[in-house]
């Protein structure tokens, strides 16, 4: 069914519901968790002219905007001008004294206050909102309660997100340890920093600390940095975080946390280490156990909501969106679902729902190189088999990287004879921003050849895609049969 004529249905029968209910507090739709995932059915759902219940027991945004993404990225933003203040002598500017440290975590809580303030909450206007007044559990499955008060809706989005997972550590339990929830609410930057955790958190944190003047430890259990990523990109990164002065440690144990005299010491299987503060970033684990979901007989492991591919729970009116449903841990991907699951919630009938696997799903790290991923890595084609192609520029190569002093990474798209797209991988400056050609060509089977065909304008760092698929196209012309054809019709 059309999209927009499952909508104009929709809104039809809302309104139609709408009257039936008269006089009856029942809300159209209740969302429980308003970071990313919630705040996108809760917009949408309002400026649609339903009724929306929007429960958040902490703050508005979740933890993407609270003491995640936001907060993190203006930490590394602080820590990236002290850098460049530090090194202007490679662009012929004579340096003065290294800059001093003052308040650089008030300035991040700042920023985040701005962010969530009225300009946020504006687009809420609309939503009936209960913040801070505890979490929601299910009483049965239209049916939910929230400080001793009911709430009934006909469509129900679970949207809790994740949490810190604190590993099984000996002693840590007894360590006063930070994680991403309280690590910006401190006064100052700590003199010295172990960091339990190679992924995204962990890396980011990391080079966000040292630049800013700590020393930091970081070890984790995996071969290389960003174990979900390319083995190439992450060891990209572990040479430029060393080179900042980071100590890196893969495939290490921990073995176990213990504080004295106000240091941690944290001791590996390469050694032991003593340190002012620990931060863990060694994973997340969803936020369900409140709910009760088994009143609403929703199913669930420790995964996560279990959803099919239309964000549905085993109860077709409940949606679970967002982390807490364990399928792509990202901000983005969380705003994405939401927006798919309310769709799929207005489409009345049962053709035209969109599935959530449809869509390619690129992440980021936010570090100096960035690196960005979508589709697979060259390890897993190696793993499935596949008969694959991996082509590969590097930012050395390129004169806009030399120029901006920016000569670290490269490009690599895993590919085919024919130029079909697998998955891309990206270290190195705007990585974040060039990713978005490789997922577009990914989701609309867009192939090489699309990419060469398309006018980049020079010399912008984007013109890196667009020499990815000059040297396929260079490699496919070296090929004895196409060089015999162009022989013959020359």
């Amino acid at each position: 069914m059309n999209l927009t004529i499952s909508f104009v249905i929709s809104i039809f029968l809302t309104i139609t519901d709408q009257r039936h209910e008269k006089g009856k507090a029942v809300h159209d739709i209740i969302v429980i968790g308003m970071g990313p995932a919630g705040m996108a059915v809760s917009a949408m759902a309002a400026k649609l002219g339903l009724k929306v219940l929007g429960i958040e027991k902490n703050k508005i945004g979740g933890e993407c905007l609270n003491c995640g993404c936001i907060p993190s990225k203006a930490l590394l933003k602080a820590g990236e001008v002290r850098k460049v203040i530090e090194n202007l002598e490679q662009f012929g500017i004579h340096p003065a004294d290294k800059p001093a440290i003052d308040d650089p975590l008030g300035i991040v809580r700042d920023k985040v206050e701005t962010i969530s303030g009225p300009k946020t909450m504006k687009a809420f206007q609309k939503v009936e909102l209960l913040l801070g007044k505890g979490g929601a559990e299910f009483i049965d499955p239209h049916t939910v309660m929230v400080d001793g008060k009911t709430y009934k809706g006909k469509k129900i989005f679970i949207a809790t997100g994740t949490e810190p997972m604190l590993p099984p550590i000996p002693g840590l339990s007894g360590v006063d340890t930070l994680t991403n929830v309280n690590l910006f609410e401190q006064k100052e930057v700590p003199e010295s920093l172990m960091i339990i955790g190679g992924g995204a958190i962990g890396s980011e944190m990391a080079q966000a600390f040292s630049r800013l003047g700590s020393r930091v430890v970081l070890a984790h259990m995996d071969p290389h940095l960003l174990p979900a990523g390319d083995r190439e990109a992450g060891e990209t990164l572990q040479k430029n975080l060393e080179k900042e002065g980071v100590q890196i440690y893969n495939s290490t144990r921990i073995e176990k946390v213990s504080q004295k005299d106000g240091e941690i010491i944290t001791v590996t299987d390469k050694g032991e280490f003593t340190t002012g503060r620990i931060l863990i970033a060694a994973g997340r684990k969803p936020v369900l156990d409140e709910l009760k979901l088994e009143n609403a007989g929703v199913r669930y492991t420790k995964k996560g909501v279990t959803v099919n591919q239309k964000l549905q729970t085993s109860k077709k009116h409940i949606y679970g969106v967002g982390d807490c449903n364990g399928i792509a841990l990202f901000s983005h991907a969380a705003m994405h679902q939401g927006m798919i699951a309310l769709m799929n919630a207005l489409n009345p009938g049962p053709f035209g729902k969109l599935k959530h696997g449809n869509y390619a799903v690129p992440w980021t790290v936010f570090t100096k190189p960035e690196v960005a991923q979508v589709g697979i890595t060259e390890e897993e084609a190696i793993a499935a088999k596949m008969n694959y192609k991996a082509v590969q520029s590097n930012y050395a190569d390129y004169g806009r990287a030399i120029a901006d002093g920016q000569p670290e990474g490269f490009v690599k798209v895993i590919t085919n004879s024919r130029g079909k797209i697998f998955g891309a991988t990206i270290v190195g400056e705007s990585a974040s921003e060039l990713i978005h050609e490789w997922t577009m060509a990914i989701q609309y089977k867009h192939s090489l050849f699309d990419i060469l065909m398309m006018q980049h304008s020079f010399p912008t760092i984007s013109l890196m895609n667009k020499r990815i698929s000059e040297n396929w196209m260079m490699e496919m012309a070296e090929k004895p049969v196409l060089q015999k054809i162009a022989k013959f019709l020359i």
